[in-house]
């Protein structure tokens, strides 16, 4: 998406053209905001306790190695998620349980020799839609139907692996019959009032059990609603990005403020396979202070912001090997006005998107350096990278602070 903004950044920019003042209201800020708190770039006004003097949800680990190993697992439910889910339906109140990815399975998968459908587009796996019997990639839209047998060795054995919000959905029709369930994600709110008439019959009590993925983590305030079950804690954590650990500390503290917000005290279970984990122990404690100081160390020793300032140059092309050539040809001219501050080009986790092949260059800039300087050296560079023969068809761009 062009143009790549920071809406937060965007609105203290505009403040500044106004020389009008800016609130920021978060209970879990980002690393960077709260850094400038800390060194007085920012004023702080902290508020301790709920409105009301309502507690904070309890927060309860629900260890799913345990509960495999025990052979106490009903489908991808732990017994103190299901427990808890059971009483609040026996005591008429309601259920939010979260899991931050759509569809019914990740992917699908030949279970004789591994074989897995990917996009003919992209670089990535097919997701498996039950709704509509149809494989989509989400991110060029290509859409495929459910193979019946492999592709490559002819097996008929093709199974589901892993789960999204539709098969949650699925299951826990299964489990509570009686219940009135509803789905909130991607596919369930494609037309403009979809997401509304979904949050007023939640709000009205005309939904028991609401499955949705980060769409229903905040800003949702609901009087009935006491137990909240994160079903997969591990997946948001072990992704490759150095705001990973933040984004999941604040998904989780966000997504739980949902529970026990009048009256009646709230209840969340996160499933876990790693109960020790640091940021899981932090949730558990709502301790955003330690989570803050444990990120500022680890992000000081290996330089990322808030202690720099990152750079990330896409360069795309439909033949990999011109995209090599162009791509090591910006890195090397880059270097050479940058030095070590310059990490690529390298090839991203997913590496090919809409039939574009990807690769990135990042640039680890110190926070004093002059940045119209620096824009003006790197837009230099790519100019002399787009004036080689053949680049006609090579795009690159920028984003600053991604």
């Amino acid at each position: 998406p062009a143009p790549r903004y920071n809406a937060r950044d965007t609105a203290l920019m505009l403040a500044r053209l106004h020389n009008s003042s800016t609130i920021l209201g978060s209970a879990s800020p980002s690393i960077e905001s709260y850094n400038n708190t800390v060194n007085g770039k920012y004023g702080l006004v902290e508020l301790n306790e709920r409105y009301g003097l309502i507690k904070l949800p309890e927060i309860i680990l629900a260890n799913t190695r345990e509960a495999y190993h025990k052979k106490l697992m009903v489908s991808h439910f732990t017994p103190e998620l299901l427990n808890a889910i059971d009483g609040a339906l026996s005591r008429e109140e309601q259920v939010i349980l979260f899991r931050n990815r759509r569809g019914f399975s990740p992917y699908i998968e030949c279970s004789d020799c591994g074989w897995i459908p990917t996009c003919i587009n992209c670089a990535v796996s097919l997701t498996y839609h039950k709704s509509t019997e149809k494989l989509v990639c989400h991110y060029c839209g290509y859409t495929a139907g459910l193979p019946h047998k492999c592709s490559n060795c002819n097996s008929t054995g093709m199974v589901t692996r892993g789960y999204g919000t539709e098969k949650i959905e699925e299951e826990i029709k299964t489990i509570f019959p009686s219940a009135r369930i509803a789905r909130m994600d991607q596919d369930t709110t494609r037309k403009r009032s979809s997401s509304g008439r979904i949050i007023k019959a939640f709000e009205e009590r005309q939904i028991d059990i609401l499955i949705g993925t980060q769409m229903i983590s905040k800003g949702l305030d609901f009087e009935n609603l006491t137990i909240v079950g994160i079903l997969n804690a591990d997946n948001l954590l072990n992704y490759p990005d150095f705001r990973a650990h933040e984004r999941s500390f604040q998904l989780m503290e966000q997504v739980s403020g949902r529970a026990g917000r009048r009256q009646k005290e709230g209840k969340v279970i996160i499933q876990t396979s790693d109960p020790a984990h640091r940021i899981i122990r932090l949730v558990l404690r709502h301790d955003y202070r330690n989570m803050f100081r444990s990120q500022a160390e680890e992000r000081k020793a290996f330089n990322y912001p808030p202690f720099c300032r990152i750079i990330e140059i896409s360069i795309k092309h439909r033949d990999p090997g011109k995209l090599n050539f162009f791509a090591d040809h910006l890195g090397s001219d880059l270097k050479q006005l940058f030095g070590n501050r310059v990490l690529g080009p390298e090839a991203p986790v997913i590496s090919r998107i809409q039939e574009w092949y990807i690769k990135k260059i990042v640039l680890k800039l110190e926070k004093e350096r002059s940045l119209s300087s620096t824009r003006k050296n790197i837009l230099e560079s790519i100019e002399r990278t787009e004036q080689l023969p053949g680049a006609s068809s090579l795009r690159i761009s920028v984003d600053v602070d991604p």
